[in-house]
């Protein structure tokens, strides 16, 4: 059985693969106070719960934005799981040529998604991942990682409207009946849904409008299903591809 681990500076998302297919995932709080010991008995404890033994476990591929984590994961899998895990970094052959000023600028999951977005959807391909940040994935139609663009993720701005504001409360992210709120509460939630949604519209079209062509847009991340139902833009939702692309670098580099 393959282990698939994303590190997010939100949460910590696994995957357990049989063959292509994904049996079970599931999503931690991240946490870098955490021991390894900790987070050991906490993945431990879900594999259990679907009946996956540790001794089933003979394959893992992680990726991060986190850094402090990738020794904490490492030495977990080394000690509890007998694995040393694939890191995805530098070194490590993922087939994307990354054509930017600084390629060592772009985060592990972006090549990540970069690689499952193209083997799965062709090119060119938009993957915007909607989580602490809303990142915008652009893929040529050769396959390269030809940039993107980097916004605020709608939990991080409503959080900020929470805590630099006096009077405005913490929201549930549900679909607003109206555009025009006529309480406080309605009004947040029409801003930061309808406000995310027109978000990522616009910035899609720039960017097709760039690349001369329409793209196959596809929504993931931990809030990408829920802000799929505000708009039409998007081709296709796909909660699990960077676990899907982890385990497709990992057959590369086998």
């Amino acid at each position: 059985m393959f282990l698939a681990i994303d590190i997010g500076n939100t949460n910590v998302t696994i995957g357990a693969f049989e063959g292509d297919s994904i049996r079970s995932t599931w999503r931690l709080e991240t946490d870098i106070h955490k021991m390894p010991d900790e987070y050991a008995a906490t993945i431990m404890t879900l594999l259990k719960f679907k009946k996956i033994e540790i001794t089933d476990v003979t394959e893992v591929a992680l990726c991060s934005t986190v850094p402090p984590l990738i020794p904490i994961f490492v030495e977990l899998l080394e000690d509890y799981f007998n694995i040393k895990p694939l890191v995805v970094g530098a070194g490590v052959k993922t087939g994307v040529k990354i054509r930017m000023d600084n390629p060592r600028e772009v985060g592990a999951d972006r090549i990540v998604n970069t690689v499952a977005g193209y083997k799965l959807y062709g090119g060119p391909t938009i993957v915007v991942d909607l989580g602490t940040a809303t990142t915008f994935d652009t893929i040529s139609k050769e396959g390269d990682f030809i940039g993107g663009v980097v916004a605020p993720g709608p939990m991080t701005a409503a959080e900020a409207l929470f805590s630099r504001t006096a009077a405005l409360p913490r929201i549930q992210f549900v679909h607003p009946q109206k555009a025009i709120g006529t309480n406080t509460i309605a009004a947040m939630q029409s801003g930061i849904m309808f406000g995310y949604a027109g978000l990522v519209e616009g910035i899609v079209r720039r960017m097709e409008a760039e690349l001369g062509q329409k793209a196959t847009i596809v929504a993931t991340g931990g809030f990408g299903a829920i802000f799929a139902k505000e708009t039409d833009i998007f081709n296709v939702v796909n909660p699990d591809i960077t676990l899907v692309g982890l385990r497709m670098i990992y057959q590369m580099n086998k």
